[in-house]
């Protein structure tokens, strides 16, 4: 099955940010928007996992989320990937405990090596972000950047770390196969 590690805002926070990009949608229609209800922060993306390291990923993620404590996050800004000028990937960024949060991050890919799930080890720095669409060809969305990189939504707090299960088409699917306390609380 294929895996993501997620912490998730909570629906205050994505009614909010909704409410900023819904202008801006209609005006890049050769972009995916991905829609409110898939929206995520992906700590760790695992992969295709076979069912045995799947079966051990359960234990070893809750013993991450609980080493580390509650983090105070706001969605704010944006940019693309690769860049603004050829972006296949519009997304909001994060504010707030950042640092903590690539600390988790860790903590999660680390947890999922022991398990035998991947990720493989990276040299790419944790850069959290929120997917907001998708490009099948590189557009220029430097405007629709600009147009976004002012929002700052409100404070929340991440307390719980999600393993997802992701299936892939035309419209990916979400479903949440585990779920545990930031904090061990």
């Amino acid at each position: 099955m294929r895996l993501f590690v997620a912490i998730t805002p909570p629906p205050a926070a994505l009614g909010e940010l909704e409410a900023a990009v819904a202008p801006v949608r209609g005006q890049w229609p050769e972009l995916r928007w991905t829609g409110h209800p898939d929206w995520h922060v992906t700590l760790a993306f695992l992969g295709e996992i076979g069912e045995p390291a799947a079966g051990r990923l359960a234990s070893r993620l809750e013993r991450a989320a609980a080493r580390h404590h509650p983090l105070q996050l706001a969605l704010a800004g944006a940019g693309a990937f690769p860049s603004a000028a050829r972006a296949r990937v519009l997304w909001c960024g994060l504010s707030g405990d950042r640092a903590e949060l690539a600390r988790l991050a860790a903590s999660v890919a680390a947890a999922a090596r022991r398990a035998g799930a991947g990720p493989a080890a990276t040299e790419q720095a944790f850069r959290p972000h929120l997917t907001l669409a998708r490009g099948r060809i590189p557009a220029d969305a430097r405007a629709l950047v600009r147009a976004l990189s002012g929002y700052q939504g409100p404070s929340w707090t991440a307390d719980r770390l999600h393993l997802i299960h992701s299936r892939l088409g035309r419209q990916p699917r979400y479903a949440t196969v585990g779920s545990w306390a930031i904090g061990g609380g």
